[in-house]
């Protein structure tokens, strides 16, 4: 899967796609496209990542208390 790092707009290859769908992780493990070389592994933070179209990422993916306001009702 590929995201885009919000501030340098460089497109980011998702290595650990079970870190990026678990909202416990604040970063996870991916590559950088730019240049013409593949980029080494580095960690990214996850609020730092867009989809390419410039969406964010969904809140379940990112805050693991998104739904706590539900529960106090």
């Amino acid at each position: 899967m590929y995201l885009k790092e919000s501030g340098s707009e460089h497109l980011v290859e998702i290595l650990a796609l079970p870190q990026l769908f678990d909202p416990y992780h604040a970063t996870v493990q991916g590559c950088s496209h730019y240049g013409e070389e593949r980029q080494n592994p580095e960690p990214f933070e996850k609020q730092q990542l867009l989809f390419p179209s410039g969406e964010p990422l969904p809140a379940c993916w990112l805050n693991p208390h998104y739904r706590d306001h539900e529960l106090r009702r």
